[in-house]
This record gives structure tokens, sequence and C-alpha cells, in this order.
């Protein structure tokens, strides 16, 4: 019997857990074991009507709201095999098949061990612990943790495999499992969204609603809502300036010492610039100044800088993940900002040519020893986002993992090797004015750039306006003058200023942040555009935002509130029936205010029968066929319109034959009758071709015949 069955997540991981320990199948620290591998999640939640019992089935198919809130002990949480469609074939699949595989596979091993991704939300042991249930495995279970799928970490790991006695003392399960019944219950709150919306006269398909979906979409709607009602205030101050443009001015922050010193009317300012004359300028002091460089950026930062370039979120999360697993890069959804020292040493050869792929001058690289602020003594889970140990021959080379491949490594490798350049220094000059103190200046000369003439992620996150060159000069005397100034005006909302808001009040992982932005910014329901990284609203984000104003689920608070509550979950410090129970307080919180909120739709959005496609109809013949059927059919078939005599023929059942034009502008011949025909599931009647017509079709007469139907 073999020792242990090992579950990898994917077949990507499965193949570098088999280069790693030597075969699919074998022997490793005295240990057999047998490789196999699930394709992400194999299961999902049943539809909540078939949770519960039948006398409550109707309540929970109806889309009322008056059967809201469920009551969370009806749900048996039943799961079952996901069926998905293929994009590329239109097939459906089970992964019911892929279920009976791992279990035929496993039947002969003694343990079967976790091997899935450790990642801070416990999605992969969520994953794991469903097909287990799914197979209905009684054995042991135990767990192999590795910080990423370099062969070394997954050795290691393999040698200290732990036991886990059952999922319910998991606490990565616990947390995950606490989170994935959150969002099935927040499904009330698309019902509630999407029903009110649609009665409201507004033709939505769906308005989703949910955990920092919502959040996103409504502080978006937010900026832009301050930014159409913006107002433009002017304000008068009094300043002094120098020669080189260096500004001296009074430093107060308390507001009723900042409304004394700057006045709403510009007679009110010249009136206090009579007071002051040309100063001297004094007490010049320069220190000689340090900046390490920043730390490395987690996976929305990474997207934010890409998303100008016009790489959208969905682009930047699919290549990374296809680099991860071909070595190139670490694993992307970490939560961590540090690396450990190993780590730090298991790079450090490998910087010679990690910086001539990014195109980086190696002198700079001086900095060898790790700091304090990149790199930790204590342990890690990942690491932070790093270069991984295959280092690809050349930029260009990494588009085969996506588009935005090459420009993911650049990022990434600059923003590593950063670390190892020597700090920037520049010299901080402040001064006064010798007859009136209490204006002073402060500016920073820089000295040497060092690391950031690799990489400055800090001045690349920022939603800031660049700051332009100082003069490094200070003149003898500063003259007073009315400086005109204005209320800040909102910035517009970039995905760097979304990202930047949800990092500031930990909010999500990146990899979360990046992924849910990813989901509410493509496809017919999509609440957010996004365009070069600058977000703006469709018109369901705008309905979801109209509708979640006031409420829990849009609230920030909240959001990170409940994020706390699924880590203490995680942590046993929380039952997970507690956190259950904040789902539907937040159902019973949100329902009467979005009911609410209904009313401003029409004011906000504007009248729903715009919103409303209204096609025009097809011209249409009518007549009664040989049969004496009364028929209406179209005037048109592939840009044919059919002549009188050909009507006659058709009416009459006879076969018609004549000439169209493909896509391609190539003539076409084609024969048929008047038939009654089903499309999606509707009768009618029209011309139909022959079967040999399409019987031998080239690619392009393929595309043609689709577009006739």
């Amino acid at each position: 019997m073999t020792d242990y069955a090992i579950l990898c997540e994917k077949a990507s991981a499965a193949k570098n857990f088999a280069s790693a320990l030597g075969g699919t199948s074998g022997s490793f620290a005295g240990k057999s074991y047998q490789i196999v591998h699930s394709h992400g999640h194999l299961m999902e939640f049943v539809d909540p009507k078939a949770q519960v019992s039948e006398d409550k089935v109707s309540r929970y198919r109806s889309w009322k709201l008056e059967h809201l809130p469920w009551d969370v002990s009806d749900f048996s949480w039943e799961k079952q095999p996901i069926v998905a469609k293929n994009p590329r074939t239109g097939r459906q699949k089970s992964s019911r098949s892929d279920i009976t595989a791992i279990k035929k596979a496993v039947k002969d091993c003694s343990a079967l061990v976790i091997a899935t991704d450790v990642d801070p939300s416990g999605e992969g042991e969520l994953l794991a612990w469903e097909i287990i249930n799914a197979i209905n495995w009684q054995k042991p279970v135990k767990r192999l943790y590795f910080a990423d799928e370099e062969a070394t970490s997954i050795r290691s790991g393999f040698e200290q495999i732990k036991s886990l006695p059952d999922q319910f003392q998991d606490g990565d399960f616990l947390k995950a499992d606490a989170r994935s019944k959150w969002d099935f219950l927040s499904m009330q709150l698309t019902r509630i969204a999407t029903t009110v919306t649609k009665k409201a006269g507004y033709p939505v398909k769906v308005v989703r609603e949910g955990r920092l979906k919502s959040l996103m979409a409504r502080h978006v709607y937010e900026q832009l809502l301050a930014i159409k009602n913006y107002q433009r205030k002017p304000y008068y101050e009094v300043k002094f300036q120098d020669q080189y443009q260096h500004i001296f001015a009074r430093q107060v922050k308390d507001e009723s010492a900042i409304a004394v010193i700057r006045h709403q009317q510009q007679e009110q300012a010249k009136q206090e610039l009579t007071q002051y004359h040309e100063s001297a300028i004094t007490n010049v002091k320069t220190a000689k100044r340090h900046s390490a460089p920043p730390k490395l950026l987690d996976l929305s930062n990474l997207a934010s800088i890409l998303a100008p370039r016009g790489y959208n979120a969905k682009e930047v999360l699919s290549t990374y993940q296809k680099m991860y697993e071909a070595k190139i890069v670490s694993y992307p959804r970490t939560d961590d900002s540090k690396i450990s020292l190993a780590q730090f040493k298991q790079l450090l050869p490998l910087v010679p040519a990690i910086a001539s792929v990014a195109g980086v001058d190696q002198a700079l690289l001086t900095h060898k020893q790790p700091r304090f602020t990149h790199v930790t003594t204590g342990s890690v889970d990942h690491g932070a986002n790093r270069p991984g140990t295959k280092v690809p021959s050349s930029l260009g080379s990494l588009a085969k993992y996506g588009k935005s491949g090459p420009a993911i490594y650049e990022v990434v490798a600059k923003n590593y090797l950063a670390m190892l350049g020597e700090d920037y220094v520049f010299n901080h000059v402040t001064a006064e004015l010798a007859d009136y103190r209490d204006f002073k200046t402060a500016f920073n000369v820089p000295v040497a750039l060092n690391y950031k003439l690799i990489f400055d992620s800090s001045r690349q996150i920022s939603d800031d306006e660049a700051e332009g060159k100082v003069n490094g000069r200070l003149g003898k005397t500063a003259t007073p003058f009315i400086f005109e100034g204005a209320n800040k005006k909102p910035v517009k909302p970039t995905m760097k200023w979304l990202m930047n808001y949800l990092q500031k009040h930990q909010i999500g992982t990146g990899a979360t942040r990046v992924s849910t932005l990813s989901q509410i910014t493509v496809g017919t329901t999509a609440l957010l555009k996004e365009r070069k990284g600058v977000l703006s609203m469709t018109n369901t984000g705008t309905i979801s935002a109209v509708l979640t104003e006031g409420t829990i689920i849009s609230s920030t608070n909240a959001t990170k509130r409940l994020m706390d509550l699924m880590q203490q979950v995680g942590q046993f410090e929380l039952p997970p029936e507690e956190l259950l129970k904040t789902a539907t307080q937040t159902v019973t919180h949100d329902l009467p205010v979005m009911v609410a909120n209904a009313e401003k739709l029409t004011a906000v959005v504007g009248d729903p029968e715009k919103m409303i496609k209204h096609y025009p109809k097809k011209a249409k013949f009518g007549g009664e066929t040989s049969s004496g059927e009364t028929v209406n059919f179209n005037q048109v078939w592939g840009g044919h319109q059919f002549t009188p005599t050909e009507v006659k023929s058709l009416l009459a059942g006879e076969e018609i034959q004549f000439e169209i034009k493909t896509k391609r502008g190539k003539a076409m011949q084609v024969h048929g009758k008047l038939a009654q025909q089903v499309y999606r599931g509707h009768q009618f009647w029209g011309f139909k071709p022959a079967d040999d017509v399409f019987s031998k079709r080239s690619k392009s007469t393929s595309h043609s015949r689709r577009k006739y139907r």
C-alpha cells in the first residue's frame, strides 16, 4: 500500500511536485507516494431551493422580498460537482469525472496529503476538503505546507508533513468555509438589488452585490460624484518668495488658525500684505538625509502600475499565475510584505542575470546585505512578490504567458533589485525670514539618486503629481506676494487610487483586490469599466451604487470588520455560526435601505425607458402555403431580398435558388425551401437552405451560416 496520496491543486502544480520528488509516483524521504491533482474547485453549493426541506422550497426559490432574510439554520450546505461550459466548444462538462478519477487513484493509499496552495484566504484548504468529502475519504488526512513550487520548498515540506485530525480542527478550512457560506448568503443582496431595479423598470440582467464588490463600486461612484459636484473655492494668502522660487509660508494645521491666514476675499489679503516688507533669509540649515527603497510591491500595486499601459486586472492576474507556475515569479496570492533571509540568499547569485534581463545597470547593485525593511529573519508564508529562480532569456520571451508578461517581469524585477541599490541621499534645507520668523521654507536637494535610478515604486503607485525640479540655491531675501489657492479638486478614480485606498484600510490581500476588480469590470453584468487604469461606472454599477448608499455591504468599516471576523474564525476565536449571523444582520439592515434608495434611481440614472433597446422589426411577407396554412416570414435572407416570383414559389413549397455574398465578399450559391423551424425554443417560418449547401463549407462560410440563421 502506498503511504501518501499527494493532492495538488492543478496539473501544473502536480508537474512541479513530480519534478521535485522524482516522478508522479515513487519514494521520497522514506515514504512512498502517488501524486494526484484537481483542476481548481470541483464542488459548489447547490441552489438555495435544493438546500432546504421540501416544505420550504417555494420560499427559497422565490425572489420576493417578503421571503428575506433567509434562516441560516434551514440550510444543509450540500455541494455538488461543478458543471461548466467550455468557452471554446460550448459543451458542458461536469467535474464528477475528475472526482471519480481522484477517488480511484488514491484508494490504495494509507493517507491523503493536502498539497494545494497555501494562501492567506484558506482557499486551497477548502478546495481539498471538498474533494476529501466528495470521495468519502475515511483514512488519515495530512498537510504539506510549501512556500512556493520550487523543488527545495516542496522537498522541505514533504519532510515535515503534518497530521490534520479533521476539517473542523483545520483553521484554514474553517476560515475559507465560513467565508464561502457568507458569500453564498450574500446572494440575498443581489436578489434584493435586482428585484427592486427591475420593479423600477430598468432592463438589467442582474445587479451583483457582495463583499468588496459593493464597496468598490460605491467608492468609485462617490468619487465621481465628488468630482461632478466640485466647486472651486479660491482663497488668498500672503506668502514670500525668493529669487529661486522657494516659497516661505506659515505652517499651521489647526482649522481655526488656517482660517485666519487664508482670506476669502482678495482685498482682505491685499490689506494684510501692506503689513509686510522684503525680508532677509536667515537660520539656513542643511542636513544630509538618507531614504531607503520602498517596500516590495503586492499584486494590487503591480496591477495598478501596469494598468495605464493597457493591461487590465484580469490579464495581469492570469499572466502572473502562469509565470508563477513556470517559476518565473513568486507566489501571487501572498500576504507577506517581506521575504525571508533564506529567500534573499537564494536569489542573490541570480541578481546579475535578473538585472541583465530587466535592463538594470549592475553597477548600481552594491547593497548586498539584507535590509530589515525588506528581509526578515523570522518566518514568512510565501514571501513578498519577487522574481522566481528561473530567469528568462529575455523580456520578450515572456509574451508566451500573456501580453503583460514582459511588463510584469520588468516591474517585479526592478522593484526587487531596487533594495540592492544604495539609499537615496539628499540635503534637507530649511530656512526662515529674519523679520517674520513664522514664515519658513523647506525643500530637498538630491545628492545621489542611487536606488531611484533602478526603480522608485512609491512614485509609481502614488496618485500625486510628480514634483518639479527644485533649485538647490537659496536667495538672500524674499518678497511678499499674494498667493491664490483653492480647495483641492478630487482626483479621478484610478486603479492606483482604489488599490491605495483598500491597502490603507487593510481590506483584502493584493491578489483579492485585483481578483475582485477583474470580476466586476468584465461581462454584461460589470459594475465598473476600466480603461488604462481609469475607472468609470456602467449603468448597472451606477444602479448598484445608488442602491447601496448607507448599507452595510458597501461600508468600508463594515467590510474591514467582516474580514477581521473571518480571521478570528480561522484562529478558533469565533465560532463560524457567529460569523454567519452577520450575514443575516447585513440583509436585515440593508433590505429596507435598498428599497428606499430605489426611489432615487430615476433622478440619478434617468428614465428606464431610454435604457431599453428597441430593435427594428424585420419586414415580412405574408401568405398561404400549399397546405393552406397562413404564415409570415422574413423578406430578406443572407442579404438577398426575395422577388415576388420567389415568394410565390416558396409559398407553393417549391425550391428556389439564388446567390449571396459571404462575409468575405465571395459569391455563394444557395438553394432551399420555406420551412417551419426552431430557434432558441421558438418556432418560426422562414427560408431553410438545403443540407448540402453547407456540407462542404470552409471556415469562412461556417461563419456565414451562423450569421444567416
